[in-house]
Order: structure tokens, then C-alpha cells, then sequence
């Protein structure tokens, strides 16, 4: 199909962007563009104005900035997967990157225009989410810092108003005996996830879990935290029974839909496995296993 009609705009600054953002309550942006045009294509998107930030310079960039790593939001996937910093200190993100769509796709879609999508069944927000980041988001008014538990809303909305950008992704760096993994189950290896789960876990030398973070997608209108199973982990000795038990835990708040792809019931086995896959990849990586 034919998108309807609309105004392109290319704005040279963010803060034009901004404002034309502001005159236009029905604009979207146009980032990496892998999910609006095709939305757009089918019509189930129809905005009057298209405010294209793809070319706004400053805004594609991965920084060490002293206790955080940060991401501009015009990062691309393929810069993502590739980078040596996220590949050692943010395993869960770069496990996440390595597994979208295929290699054009990578090139093109970008971290902000994945989060601010907000599509459930999307890789990167599921994947972020145990990491606790800090979403920087601009308008008008100046700049703001929202942290990851109130970015996503609901079903394809996040905290960034209308005539906001988000700008930046910032990671705060793991404590020692920390590490992080991703697992997803799919039809076909780059497709979106039937289910899929992230894991961060900080173990003491003992073996002793000293924090757990689960976080799991594809259930739900948002990614969700699996709090119930991350206070049982804690102070427990990490091993394949703790693990099961956390894994069969993690259903507890999972609502996901049947569809073509599976039923309910086998998409909430299927988020088990996943979930036990993250926390036994995480737990390797601790032991140098990986």
C-alpha cells in the first residue's frame, strides 16, 4: 500500500526539531525508520507531518562518562553489536543487538527509535530493562532523566510527551561479579520473540546471589520486571534448582496472548526456558565460562 499524504520535514538542530514537533500534534519522527515506514505503508500510521531527526548531528555516539556508559539515540544497531565496551561490560544489550532482523536492518534501525516504539515483543526494551538505565529526554523546557521502571507505559508509549526527543540512553556500569545475558525464543533466529527474558546477576565468591535483576517481554503490554523471583534469588546459593525455581516464578505476572505463532499456555513454557537460559548464560559469564 501507499502511505497517505504528509509533510517531510529535515530539520537542522535538535531544538528545531523540537519545535517542529510542538506546531504539529499529529508529526511523527523518523529515526532509523525500520518500524514507522512500514506502518506508514499499511496505514495503520497516518501522520500528517514526518520530522526526519536521522541526519541531526551529535546524537549517534557510545561514551564512557566516568560511572555510566552512554548512548545517543541515533545509535545504530550495527555500532551497538560491534562495540567493544558493550560486548564486555553489557552482554544482555549486545545478546539483544546481535539477534534483530538481518544485517540491513542493523545498519539502519537505531537504539532511541526501538525504545520509543515500544513494540512488547521487541528486543532491545526487554533487554535494557535489568540494565536500570536513565533515559535523557529533551523539549522545550530543557532536558529531564527518566529511570527505566517509568519510561515504558503501555502498549507502544513511553514516558516521551509529543513534542519531546529522547536523546540519550545512559547505563550505569555493573559492580564487580556482575554480568548480564539475553535469551529469546522465535519462530526464525531475527524475527520478534515468542518469549524472550534478560538477566543480571551479582554473585559473591561464595556462590551467594547478591542481587538479581529478570526482566522478561512478549507477555505483556510492556517489558516487566520479575520482582518475586529477583527477592528469592537474593541470598540464595545460585544453582540449577534456585534457577528452575526463579524460572517457574517468572510466570507469575505474564499475560501473553495465543496467536499463530503459539498458544498461551506454550508461550509462558517457552518464557521459562528462556528466563533459565538468561540467569545460566549471566551465571557462566560470571565464572568466566562463556
Amino acid at each position: 500500500m501507499i502511505p497517505k499524504k504528509f509533510n517531510y520535514y529535515a530539520p537542522g538542530s535538535l531544538d528545531e526539531a523540537i519545535s517542529l514537533l510542538g506546531e504539529n500534534e499529529e508529526a511523527k519522527i523518523l529515526a532509523g525508520g525500520q518500524s514507522l515506514l512500514a506502518m506508514m505503508k499499511l496505514r495503520i500510521a497516518a501522520p500528517t507531518a514526518v520530522v526526519d531527526i536521522s541526519k541531526l548531528p551529535g546524537l549517534s555516539y557510545v561514551r564512557d562518562s566516568g560511572d555510566h556508559l552512554a548512548l545517543g539515540a541515533l545509535t545504530t544497531y550495527d555500532v551497538i553489536e560491534h562495540n567493544a565496551m558493550i560486548k564486555g561490560k553489557f552482554t544482555a544489550l549486545a545478546d539483544a543487538v546481535a539477534r534483530i532482523g538481518d544485517q540491513q536492518i542493523r545498519n539502519l534501525g537505531t537504539i532511541g527509535g526501538s525504545v520509543c516504539h515500544a513494540d512488547p515483543a521487541a528486543d532491545l526494551p526487554t533487554a535494557l530493562l535489568v540494565l536500570d538505565p536513565q533515559f535523557v529526554i529533551k523539549g522545550k523546557t530543557g532536558e529531564r532523566a527518566v529511570p527505566a521502571a517509568d519510561f515504558f507505559k503501555d502498549f507502544f508509549a513511553t514516558a516521551v510527551r509529543h513534542d519531546e526527543i529522547l536523546t540519550e540512553i545512559r547505563l550505569p556500569y555493573l559492580t564487580p561479579g556482575s554480568s548480564s545475558a539475553y535469551s529469546k525464543h522465535s519462530v526464525r533466529d531475527a524475527d520478534f520473540a515468542i518469549a524472550m527474558a534478560s538477566a543480571v546477576l551479582t554473585v559473591g565468591k561464595d556462590g551467594i546471589c547478591v542481587d538479581a535483576r529478570i526482566a522478561f517481554g512478549a507477555a505483556g503490554p510492556t517489558p516487566i520486571r520479575a520482582y518475586s523471583a529477583e527477592r528469592y534469588l537474593r541470598g540464595k546459593k545460585i544453582e540449577e534448582e534456585t534457577i528452575t525455581e526463579a524460572a517457574e516464578m517468572i510466570v507469575e505476572r505474564a499475560e501473553p496472548s495465543s496467536d499463530i505463532h503459539g498458544s498461551r499456555e506454550y508461550r509462558l513454557e517457552m518464557l521459562k526456558v528462556v528466563s533459565r537460559r538468561s540467569l545460566e548464560l549471566a551465571l557462566h559469564r560470571i565464572r568466566g565460562e562463556d
